[in-house]
């Protein structure tokens, strides 16, 4: 998984999640780029560069990885996930692949880590027709909720510390 981060012209730091089709265990969540490792990746981090250029066009040569972060285990599907900090230049053009991705989204940390758009939300899919209420924060009318919120819990205030240069 890589979470591609930049900073826009203003200077807020931002984040790149997509919107995966909905279709599959995850169809329909808020995620960073990110997939199962296959044969000819040599490393997780050789994974995550893969697929973010599968998924949204992301050229591995603009990625500057920055920092391996905590892996993730998501206990209902039993995913486990390696996520990577990497810098983007700001003006990547994005190009989808619409087999697995619905949108890019681009928040900033900032409207991300605020404590009071945190709260019980419902999640819909093709998946979860009625709903699912979860722990999440509200992106552009969806939800970014599960595994992603967990990568964010530690990741953002990070950012926001500045513990990295991006």
């Amino acid at each position: 998984m890589l979470a591609p981060a930049f900073r826009d012209g203003d200077g807020r730091l931002r984040l790149v999640l997509i919107e995966r089709t909905d279709h599959g265990h995850h169809g329909g969540q808020l995620a960073f780029p990110g997939g199962r490792v296959e044969p000819g990746d040599e490393t997780r981090v050789a994974t995550a560069l893969r697929e973010a250029h599968e998924e949204i066009g992301l050229d591995p040569a603009l990625v500057e990885v920055i920092a391996e972060l905590p892996a993730v285990r998501s206990g209902p599907t039993e995913f486990e996930v390696f996520p990577f900090l990497g810098r983007i230049p700001r003006d990547v053009a994005f190009r989808l692949d619409p087999r697995e991705v619905v949108a890019v989204l681009t928040p900033s940390v900032e409207e991300l880590w605020d404590p009071a758009a945190r709260g019980e939300l419902r999640f819909t899919s093709s998946r979860w027709t009625e709903g699912l209420l979860v722990d999440g924060i509200p992106v552009d009318g969806r939800v970014l909720w599960g595994m992603t919120l967990r990568v964010l819990d530690d990741l953002a205030p990070r950012l926001l510390a500045g513990e990295w240069n991006v």
